[in-house]
């Protein structure tokens, strides 16, 4: 298994629109993030460093895995 990288918010958005989710709305420093198909919703703080626990909690409601994220990189 793969530990979770550090990235930035736009990175981070960046991959998951690899995975087919795109963009619905920003509002301050939150980048929200939608899928066809999909009930949730990823908020994505656009911060210069996404926290690790964040990121692993966001992989997780995309219902990925770590080393699938890490793989798309």
């Amino acid at each position: 298994m793969a530990s979770v990288p550090v990235l930035s918010g736009q990175e981070v958005v960046r991959v998951f629109e690899s995975f087919g989710w795109g963009v619905a709305r920003q509002r301050g420093s939150h980048i929200v993030m939608t899928k066809e198909n999909e009930i949730v919703t990823l908020s994505i703080p656009n911060h210069k460093e996404v926290a690790r626990g964040t990121l692993r909690s966001l992989i997780r409601s995309a219902n990925l895995t770590v080393d699938e994220f890490v793989a798309a990189i």
